[in-house]
């Protein structure tokens, strides 16, 4: 194992006493091209390039002497770091940072970071990184080869944003970019590359924020809202405690794409966008659309709004996450089946028809349930009962196996 093991984060500035005093003492470094051509690095001192994460942090602890390890920004964020302390490796290290590319980024963009979120996008991760770029206002996106900014600008295709594409910081050959994302994929960009992903409402903080990213506390408390937050307009199959089931059997989070299909009044959109997911409401009608674009600015949340009918408006939409089916029965669940969602909900008036969507969804491989939800509303005035609500809640889930993306 190495005797010392030093992390060095470079961010294009002269090197500090720290860092040279640990490069002069290495008897291996390791980095990529340009930090190895660093002049401070001793001539006897075997050079590795950094490639792979863990077949370097292996040469590192199979090295007999002192290692440096060289890196871009902060190390210890989204960084070398935790690969070298990973516990197959028993590595201790010293970190010496430099400012992070999130930070150097915004810097030269000219703007406050500390109500953005920031997202690592690879190909594997691409996905949910345009999805928390759809539900908010501000990302940073720390990209990689084959999910640069390019593919993030067609895979946001009919939601527009603004990117500042900062390329290779804090080298000579540093380059930000102001452009429409449609534009993006129109660009080759050098790696490596920082994405700021602007647009939509952006809350203003008197005096700023108390935590970074999104304020969960934003917005009034409680999962769902009564109809009168949506102006008193709900449908049948909107009703408040009926949402709440839904959303808790569907669970959207940041990173999930949701569909929401039949958006009616747009109770459900807002209110599954406001969890931090990305949400993308359906509906053929255009006064319902209307009106879920009009609550959505209200509570100031953002969404997708697509007018059509179901289920052949779905065949090119985005793969979802999780989707609410709140109109079309069995052929719409049956196309949104299709998809592979990893949940499903739909409501059902008759036992008739609950039975019909259950059959589907199990013949698409879905794992299903069924509750018969009744809610009773009563006057607290008088405790007498005002309203009466009764229908069958459906949920699909896939098996453990297909739900991993």
């Amino acid at each position: 194992m190495a005797d010392r093991v030093t992390v060095i984060g470079w961010d294009g500035s002269p090197l500090t006493e720290a860092a040279r005093g640990a490069l002069g003492a290495a008897t291996l470094v390791a980095g990529a091209p340009h930090h190895l051509a660093l002049p401070e690095i001793p001539d006897a001192a075997e050079r590795v390039r950094l490639g792979s994460l863990p077949l370097a942090a292996r040469r590192v602890a199979a090295h007999r002497g002192t290692a440096v390890v060289l890196a871009d920004g902060d190390p210890g964020f989204f960084g070398v770091v935790r690969a070298l302390r990973a516990p197959e490796f028993g590595l201790e290290v010293e970190v010496v940072p430099g400012v992070s590319s999130v930070a150097a980024a915004f810097a030269r963009a000219g703007m406050p970071w500390d109500d953005a979120h920031v997202v690592v996008a690879h190909p594997r991760t691409l996905r949910r990184a345009v999805n928390v770029c759809r539900a908010h206002s501000k990302v940073a996106v720390l990209t990689a080869p084959g999910a640069g900014p390019a593919e993030l600008g067609l895979l946001l295709d009919g939601v527009h944003r603004t990117f500042v594409v900062c390329e290779e910081l804090g080298t000579e050959n540093e380059r930000v970019s102001v452009l429409t994302s449609d534009k993006a994929p129109d660009h080759t960009w050098r790696d490596p590359n920082v994405v700021i992903v602007i647009g939509g409402p952006a809350a203003a903080v008197e005096g700023g924020g108390w935590i970074a990213g999104r304020d969960p506390a934003a917005g009034p408390r409680g999962w769902t809202q009564p109809a009168e937050a949506y102006g008193g307009i709900i449908g049948e199959g909107e009703n408040e405690l009926l949402r709440a089931a839904q959303l808790a059997r569907l669970g959207p989070r940041t990173g999930d794409l949701v569909w929401d299909i039949g958006c009616g009044s747009g109770a459900f959109a807002v209110e599954a966008a406001r969890a931090g997911a990305a949400v993308l409401a359906v509906d053929q009608d255009p006064a319902s659309c209307a009106r879920t674009d009009a609550v959505a600015r209200q509570f100031g949340v953002q969404l997708q709004i697509v007018r059509g009918e179901a289920p052949h408006i779905l065949e090119n939409l985005p793969e979802p996450d999780v989707v609410r089916v709140g109109g079309g029965g069995a052929a719409v669940v049956s196309a949104v089946a299709d998809r592979r969602p990893q949940r499903i909900v739909a409501h059902a008036a008759t036992r008739d028809a609950a039975e019909l969507i259950g059959r589907d969804l199990t013949e698409h491989g879905y794992r299903v349930e069924c509750a018969l939800l009744q809610s009773v509303g009563l006057d607290t005035k008088s405790w007498t009962e005002n309203v009466r609500s009764v229908v069958f809640l459906l949920t699909g889930e896939l098996p453990p196996r297909e739900t991993a993306r």
